[in-house]
């Protein structure tokens, strides 16, 4: 303890860390420390060293003659944080704009920890500098007083899924997949869904389209992580998303109906990201120095191979497929794919995308590689080892067959070239179907067939078998239902889900929304859902057609773990205000377009009352004459930009809202709140803190007296009540000089309360 005198702080029993949402260790009745505040002195140094690392690479030949110190300083440093911003959606160039021409001007000249920090700079290979990366790490941008506003503005616009805060080289794999808005896409390891999001905004590039033909199967074998995988995908709000909980070595072939007739579903992109060593990640997981061994990748190997061939397996005709590791060994890389390749017998092909990301280094694969134990070829091994070390896991001998494979298409990224993480990307193309995987000739199946309907007509009489087939089937099954797949034909683990029931097509639940929004003819009713066989239905989502039509044909072995996003939620006061479903913001940019009715357009000044006010009055609006004429109840509420003037907001806005008798409420969580605020040019300051906890900002724990304070701080505090909504100030985030735009201080009587809403 003696050794802790810097860091207690004198705090009661119940009290928690003061700055930051982490339980408090109790050292005596009167101090504590935490985690946080523990001062890294009294942490042991990370060794940063692997005798046994340096060894196995240094023989590889992976780093290029005379690279390897360069190599080595690398993997020693902190990794920097790297963000994406959203791609597909249409705010990502105002972000863009906001992030440039004011978060990242206010970092300049700032300095942390004796440290300046460099101005962020976009990957120069990701496209229109949709993607960041910065010296900053997590812990300086949770800790820094400094880099207060910048850390809230990444965390608010995170969990609105605007920006993701992602490893660069892990945004490598989505891009070479080459994804179009058709496309049948299968992420087979896809937690904790980085890689997931970005396929999801590919696929919705064009944003005038709601329901894109193709869609997104993302898989994980772990189900706790698939509810990650579920909130990093919510985000998006995509109606083309499905999240499956199977093993990917063994994932199930799934049926689709087209024109109808059942087959069997193939995919147009597969994304295999596969479990690895994570060599590659020694730059931000620093236990990997201490636990790597080269066992590691042999225990691994033959579950790679597994999930790789299971991938091809499901791929179609001309399909493309990314094999990736965050893994620099050749054991779990260049010997898996060269497995594959050798048994598809000419079936797949690697692609050569030595021309696609122009500006990313990268390293060619290598043909040769050495095994750690010191074998040479497979037959040197002894029995007692053969079932560590697979003969797949040996470079080819054969030259002719070596360069046939063309290994150098495979490509891996090394930390040093572009200040990185490691890692390793295959890209294949499926030209025939796998060997074994060629059907017999028709004729055997024409024959099979007409001998088992002989048999089953001999048992039923004259009665026809297809109708006795259907029959049963139609008595067994409900209509519309996908719920879990029985317990005797598959033992699932992990929660139990709700069934996905569909509309039917007379529900007499639909058509009073129908009326009431007046939508178009050309909605796809057929595709609404719930999550409840039986009593009130609360909340209706939405999937597109093609995710319908898995979810109906594949209910009894494919375990769904979520899916569709909500469109509507049902009153608490019932059909009084016209409709007993009010619109949802979540699912609002998909309804909008099929929507004639309950739609007010509002001004940039409206939508900045409605998002600062919880129930402005309709005297505040601009447009109020045309909300008196509107029956209360669920409205919609558009912002279209005005082309003409460039120097105003040049994105459209479409919000849920509640019109009253006299005040009208937009339905939009405090996140978004704060996102829409800031694209209009306004920024939310809050004092996120209460006085303790500032008064211990940045002294590590130690009291400061409140005179300390700065100014700004203490007038925040000063007009702050306990237990009463924190009152924020907005001040204009953009100079006149960028956004020539009359701009307003909302005054103080507008207060903002949006600290504990969260509709």
């Amino acid at each position: 303890r003696a050794s802790l005198d810097t860091c207690l702080v004198p705090v009661s029993r119940s009290t928690r860390c003061s700055l930051y949402t982490c339980l408090v260790v109790h050292v005596s009745s009167t101090h504590a420390f935490c985690r946080r505040c523990w001062p890294e002195s009294c942490y042991p140094e990370i060794v940063k060293e692997n005798e046994l690392f340096e060894h196995y690479y240094g023989k590889q030949g992976i780093v290029p003659h005379g690279e390897w110190e360069s190599f080595m300083a690398a993997l020693r440093e902190p990794l920097p944080a790297t963000l994406r911003i959203t791609g597909y959606k249409s705010h990502a160039k105002e972000i863009l704009h906001c992030l440039k021409n004011k978060y990242f001007k206010e970092l300049e000249n700032q300095v942390v920890d004796g440290q300046k920090i460099e101005m962020p700079q976009p990957l120069s290979w990701y496209p229109e500098e949709l993607a960041w990366h910065t010296n900053l790490s997590r812990k300086v941008l949770r800790k820094s007083p400094q880099l207060e506003k910048f850390h809230h503005f990444l965390v608010s616009e995170t969990e609105c899924g605007n920006i993701s805060r992602q490893e660069a080289v892990s945004m490598i794999p989505p891009l070479l997949l080459d994804v179009q808005s058709h496309h049948k896409i299968l992420d087979l390891c896809a937690a904790p869904g980085s890689k997931t999001a970005q396929l999801i905004e590919m696929l919705h590039a064009d944003m005038n389209v709601p329901f894109p033909e193709g869609f997104v199967i993302a898989n994980d074998v772990d189900n706790k992580r698939c509810y990650l995988l579920v909130h990093q995908a919510k985000r998006l709000n995509s109606p083309c998303i499905m999240v499956v909980n199977h093993d990917a070595s063994s994932i199930p072939n799934l049926q689709i109906t087209t024109n109808g007739k059942k087959e069997i579903l193939f995919y147009d992109r597969i994304l295999c990201d596969v479990p690895c060593s994570g060599d590659g990640t020694m730059r931000k997981n620093i236990d990997v120095w201490k636990k790597w061994t080269t066992q590691n990748s042999l225990q691994l190997h033959g579950l790679q191979l597994r999930i790789a061939t299971r991938g091809v397996e499901q791929l179609a005709e001309g399909g493309r497929m990314v094999y990736s590791t965050c893994s620099l060994n050749p054991v779990e890389n260049e010997a898996v794919i060269a497995s594959l390749l050798e048994k598809s017998e000419g079936a797949l092909e690697l692609a050569d995308v030595s021309s696609e990301l122009p500006g990313l280094k990268r390293m060619p694969g290598v043909t040769q590689w050495k095994m750690a134990s010191g074998f040479e070829d497979w037959s040197e091994v002894p029995s007692n080892r053969q079932t560590q070390i697979r003969p797949t896991m040996f470079p080819l001998k054969d030259e002719e067959k070596l360069k046939a494979l063309h290994l150098e298409r495979c490509f891996r990224i090394l930390p040093h070239h572009q200040n990185t993480g490691g890692f390793f990307v295959a890209v294949l193309i499926k030209k025939s179907p796998m060997p074994w995987n060629k059907r017999q000739p028709k004729v055997m199946f024409a024959l099979v067939g007409t001998v088992l309907q002989h048999v089953v007509k001999e048992k039923l009489g004259s009665q026809d078998p297809q109708d006795s087939f259907v029959t049963e089937t139609t008595e067994n099954k409900k209509d519309g239902v996908c719920g879990p797949p029985p317990s005797k034909k598959m033992k699932l683990f992990g929660f139990k889900e709700d069934p996905f029931v569909f509309l039917s097509e007379d529900d007499s639940l639909f058509s009073p929304i129908q009326t009431f929004y007046a939508l178009d003819p050309s909605f796809p009713k057929m595709n609404l859902l719930t999550r409840t066989q039986e009593g009130k239905k609360r909340q209706l989502y939405m999937v597109s057609k093609e995710i319908r039509n898995v979810l109906l044909n594949n209910s009894e072995k494919l375990k769904v773990i979520n899916t569709g996003i909500k469109v509507w939620s049902r009153n608490s006061d019932g059909e009084q205000f016209g409709c007993a479903f009010r619109l949802a913001q979540e699912g609002i940019y998909t309804l909008y377009p099929f929507i004639n009715a309950r739609i007010v357009n509002a001004s940039i000044e409206d939508i900045k009352v409605l998002l600062t006010e919880e129930n402005p009055f309709l005297s505040k609006l601009s447009d109020e004459h045309m909300l008196f004429f509107a029956a209360m109840g669920s409205i919609v509420l558009q912002y279209e930009p005005d082309p003409t003037k460039p120097d105003s907001l040049q994105c459209s806005i479409v919000l849920c809202g509640w019109l009253g008798k006299t005040s009208l409420r937009a339905f939009v969580a405090k996140n978004e709140r704060l996102h829409y605020l800031r694209m209009m040019g306004v920024e939310v300051f809050k004092a996120k803190r209460k006085e303790e906890d500032v008064e211990q900002m940045d002294l590590g724990c130690k009291a400061k007296e409140h005179s300390q304070l700065p100014e700004q701080i203490k007038d925040e505090l000063n007009g702050q009540l306990a237990m009463e909504p924190i009152e924020a100030k907005l001040v204009e985030s953009l100079s006149s000089s960028v956004k020539n735009e009359s701009t307003k201080n909302i005054e103080s009587k507008d207060n903002i309360d949006l600290s504990d809403k969260n509709v």
